[in-house]
């Protein structure tokens, strides 16, 4: 993130820049973002990123889950705000064959399901419709996914980072 927002790591500064992962910036907020980075490198805690739009939000999720100890695992990033909101639930749980009118043969993976062992990176979290949001919580809670179309629910195991240029604490402020 940036404008503010941040996350950062285990690099120096290079002529009073601070630096990580090829992450280099003049704001004081990237300096704070190293020993962010450090911290969250072995925890399974979800990570909130903040920032403008185009400040690097998804390379410092990137960083963080390269860095981490789910390195050697998937990183699957998803844009909520990219993808039509009557087509985001099934991206991210996925869904079985026949599950509605135009489901592919043979079903699909969700985003959730891919990130399985890894990290699932969801930017622009704050355009996700209220109701999605509050399924997605509880799929976190309880760590267990159940595809669109199918009745048995599957485990899964992701680290979680999310990003928004929103004001979340104003969103919730005014209900929204």
């Amino acid at each position: 993130g940036g404008g503010g927002g941040g996350v950062g790591g285990a690099g120096g500064g290079v002529g009073g820049r601070a630096q990580f992962d090829g992450l280099v910036g003049d704001d004081p907020a990237v300096g704070r973002w190293c020993p962010a980075v450090d911290s969250r490198r072995d925890s399974n805690a979800t990570v909130l990123l903040t920032g403008e739009s185009g400040t690097g939000k998804e390379m410092v999720a990137r960083a963080i889950h390269k860095h981490g100890n789910r390195a050697d695992k998937p990183f699957v990033a998803v844009n909520c705000a990219a993808i039509p909101e009557g087509l985001i639930e099934s991206e991210l749980f996925g869904y079985r064959e026949g599950a509605f009118t135009g489901s592919r043969r043979g079903g699909m993976v969700g985003r959730l399901q891919q990130a399985h062992g890894g990290t699932l990176f969801l930017d622009e979290i704050g355009d996700m419709p209220l109701a999605l949001q509050a399924r997605l919580l509880r799929v976190l809670q309880d760590r267990k996914v159940a595809p669109l179309g199918a009745g048995e629910e599957q485990d899964i195991d992701v680290a979680l980072i999310c990003a928004t240029h929103r004001d979340l604490k104003q969103l919730v402020a005014d209900k929204h």
